[in-house]
């Protein structure tokens, strides 16, 4: 095997027509292969990108048999312009090719389980089994680039607004946050445990408590929660907390932060972030978390029902229902084929079913003219907005199901009419949300963020006598129908904090027990701080496109939480145990049991 003794003196990804001339080490993967007999063409790639290489006879080193793709070489050569009929265009060193003296394998390959130099569609499973591999491939690498450079872009920006970043403790207490704890044992302190952090939330706002004033950290995340596209057991956010921060001004940093890193990632945003409260985004667009780009804002019709001949629609009013619906503009000219697939789609969502309207060339034509009649339907049409070829949605029943209903119904449409684009950006503030939600499994109270967050000061009287009523001073950022961060003003006065916990069940001893550290902070002068964290993953998939955080992860997990590379989690010899003193139990049902 050969050892390199010189390093390149320039990266696959970097020679241009004004290089021609020059002699040149290059590094890298064998990409592509093409004998003619007497001459060779091959790529050699690296992440910066490919150049071609001509091997003739009489060059020194490997021979075009031994040139196989993902075979390590270096190349050494002298850049030559191509002819004018042979330039590639679509790399960035198609002007050019070096002309080899000397090929040099520094390592073998064996056959990859799939072709790094096709893109072509391959199995999750495999990818992931040979990450190695997957990440040579030039859409994932232009990923965590991409990646890199958001990173890099937030640290400067918090940086230049006077943020320091503080490390903050990964081996720490349990202290529940709605998702389970991932728990780490003590071998020095028998049967006692450590647990990985779900967020710093309670650290940061201890760094404000001892006067560090302005914090931000890009920091890992743990949560032992059920799998999905945008979910991972080990995440990353951009953490964030200010000391005498009211709305506005983090308002005005987030905004700040996210043109600097939309900026990094080339694309250019405006300042001008839209706001509406969390009952405005619920009602407009079924939920809190609305992708503006479509429009299509849900309407109230529901007076128009109530006395209606329409039973569906008269019975769901008279039960405290609503009917509802969406404009579809130009959808007037959808088969009957269309509407039908769309009200099955209705159904499949959980909806009872899905009336539709619409007016063509003057005339309305709906699938519930006869039992609830033309004038009715026509002002229900004109009164959400409807003109000449537009098509009106409507569904009606309980307030929460029929607004989330129609809310994915509405994105159904957006993405058959071609209006969700991938690089249109419409940021949304979602505000006001309520403090508690019910739960009715334990019949108690639950933080819709988190405990630590701040009523609102004209709400404060309500905690006592009408829970349900109090609003938090929370925020939420949400684009293109994705939440990207979530915050809110906290609470700092230790007698709120106890008042609150006890709302949410949980009691004074209980809480001293869980939170007694920070309780005790909070009484030395703590002063009003509030803060927000984004989540980084998600940001890069949205920038990149990807439907997945997976595809932005350099060694994410599986759904099932295993990393098919690694072969993690996996069992411990007996030894390990014995030194944590811990005994397993053979699990008696179906693996996660």
């Amino acid at each position: 095997m050969s050892t390199v003794v010189n390093y390149r003196t320039h990266t696959c990804g970097q020679l241009r027509r004004e290089h021609v001339g020059q002699t040149v080490l290059l590094q890298g993967w064998v990409h592509r292969v093409r004998d003619l007999g007497g001459v060779t063409f091959f790529d050699v790639r690296d992440r910066h990108g490919l150049t071609q290489v001509v091997v003739r006879a009489g060059a020194d080193g490997a021979t075009p048999a031994k040139l196989r793709p993902e075979v390590v070489v270096a190349v050494h050569g002298q850049v030559e312009a191509r002819d004018a009929s042979a330039i590639n265009s679509k790399i960035f060193t198609g002007d050019i090719e070096v002309v080899a003296t000397g090929v040099e394998i520094l390592n073998e390959a064996k056959t990859p389980p799939f072709p790094i130099n096709e893109d072509v569609v391959v199995l999750e499973e495999t990818r992931l089994r040979y990450r190695y591999l997957d990440l040579r491939r030039p859409a994932l690498q232009h990923n965590l680039i991409l990646r890199h450079k958001v990173a890099i872009a937030a640290r400067r920006y918090f940086d230049d607004e006077g943020f320091l970043e503080i490390e903050t403790p990964i081996l720490t207490r349990s202290t529940p946050e709605g998702a389970r704890d991932y728990l780490v044992p003590s071998r020095v302190h028998r049967g006692e445990f450590f647990a990985l952090p779900q967020s710093p939330q309670i650290f940061k706002q201890i760094l404000m408590i001892a006067g560090l004033d302005r914090y931000f950290q890009i920091c890992r995340c743990f949560r032992d929660e059920d799998l999905r596209a945008d979910r991972q057991p080990e995440f990353t956010q951009i953490d964030v907390e200010v000391s005498f921060a009211t709305e506005e001004l983090i308002y005005e940093i987030v905004e700040g932060a996210i043109v600097s890193m939309w900026t990094a990632a080339g694309f250019a945003v405006s300042r001008s972030f839209e706001r509406m409260t969390y009952a405005d985004a619920m009602r407009l667009y079924g939920s809190d978390k609305p992708d503006l780009r479509p429009g299509m804002p849900i309407a109230d019709v529901s007076g128009l029902f109530a006395e209606s001949p329409f039973s569906v629609f008269r019975d769901a009013v008279a039960a405290g229902g609503v009917v509802r619906g969406v404009v579809v503009a130009g959808g007037g000219k959808y088969s009957r084929k269309e509407l039908d697939e769309l009200t099955e789609q209705a159904r499949q969502m959980g909806g009872s079913g899905l009336i539709w309207t619409r007016v063509v060339q003057g005339a309305l034509q709906s699938s519930a003219l006869k039992a609830a009649g033309e004038a009715p339907l026509r002002a229900a049409f004109e009164a959400a907005g409807g003109q000449e070829g537009d098509l009106f949605l409507m569904a009606a029943g309980p307030t929460d199901k029929t607004a989330t209903l129609l809310g994915n119904l509405r994105l159904v449409v957006a993405r058959k009419a071609g209006l969700l684009k991938a690089d249109e950006f419409r940021f949304v503030w979602v505000t006001n949300f309520p403090l508690f939600e019910w739960n009715p499994d334990d019949s108690r109270w639950d933080a819709m963020h988190h405990p630590f967050t701040s009523p609102m000061p004209d709400d404060v009287g309500f905690l006592e006598t009408e829970p349900g009523r109090v609003r938090a001073r929370a925020y939420d950022l949400a684009v293109n129908g994705s939440e990207i961060a979530g915050g809110s003003i906290r609470i700092h006065q230790p007698d709120v904090q106890r008042h609150v916990f006890r709302l949410l069940g949980i009691t004074d001893e209980q809480a001293s027990a869980r939170f007694g550290f920070f309780l005790e902070a909070l009484e030395y002068g703590t002063p009003p701080h509030g803060g927000i964290a984004f989540g980084l993953d998600r940001i890069i998939a949205i920038l990149c496109g990807e439907s997945s955080i997976r595809e932005v992860m350099a060694f994410p997990k599986t759904a099932q939480a295993v990393d098919l590379m690694s072969g993690a989690p996996s069992t411990v010899d007996d030894r390990q145990l014995r030194d944590l003193h811990i005994h397993t139990v053979a699990s008696q049902g179906p693996k996660g049991d």
